[in-house]
């Protein structure tokens, strides 16, 4: 047994976490849908953003975020969702996670409102012509897009985004308070002068969203 910096031993099992947090509120427990319904739908509709979570065979997890106007992810069905693919910086990560290990959490946010949805499955990348032209957007269609079949879904409460005031105008952070994109990558990258990387974000930026 190893001991954590307060001297207690850590966690490490599935009795330890539950004994430590105690039972599930039953309403929590409750919440979890095998299939998207009319709210869910609902608030998709209405949401600009998502984080998709994904991670390797080995475990190596992955965040990426996904957006675009309020309802760019499509419901193809109650068990079924369709996020477009809009053009990037071609890491692929979470493509390269699912290949080899299709599970998926999904967060949907919607501006304003302080509540969550999260959506967990299976994913599988398409390349469907017909289902992915309806998504076009600024006249250019997704090459692909991913397919997540739902296992759950369920709504999460606001505490986290009421805490953070993440919608509140007053709590934002002035933008001259933390380096451009372009800085940070001269930094990191050591193969680009500064004023060469804010002119390749600029572009970006400005002519390759889509």
């Amino acid at each position: 047994m190893t001991l954590d910096e307060s001297g207690d031993a850590p966690i490490e099992t599935g009795d330890e976490l539950r004994s430590h947090f105690g039972p599930v509120n039953r309403l929590a427990e409750g919440k979890v849908l095998t299939e998207l319904d009319g709210f869910c739908r609902d608030f998709i509709g209405l949401s600009p953003f998502l984080v998709v979570a994904s991670a390797d065979r080995d475990g190596n997890a992955d965040a990426s975020p996904r957006g675009d106007a309020p309802g760019f992810v499509q419901v193809v069905d109650d068990r079924t969702l369709l996020i477009p693919d809009r053009r990037g910086n071609n890491r692929v990560d979470s493509f390269g996670n699912i290949l080899t290990s299709p599970g998926v959490g999904l967060i949907f946010f919607v501006p304003g409102i302080n509540e969550t949805l999260r959506v967990n499955g299976d994913a599988r990348i398409t390349r469907d012509r017909a289902l992915l032209e309806p998504l076009v957007a600024q006249g250019k269609v997704p090459t692909v897009g991913l397919l997540v079949e739902v296992r759950e879904a369920f709504f999460h409460c606001g505490k986290a985004l009421m805490r953070s005031k993440l919608w509140d105008a007053s709590a934002q952070v002035e933008r001259d308070r933390f380096p451009t994109l372009g800085r940070i990558i001269a930094a990191h990258t050591k193969r680009i002068d500064v004023a060469e990387a804010e002119k390749v974000m600029e572009e970006a930026y400005r002519t390759r969203l889509y």
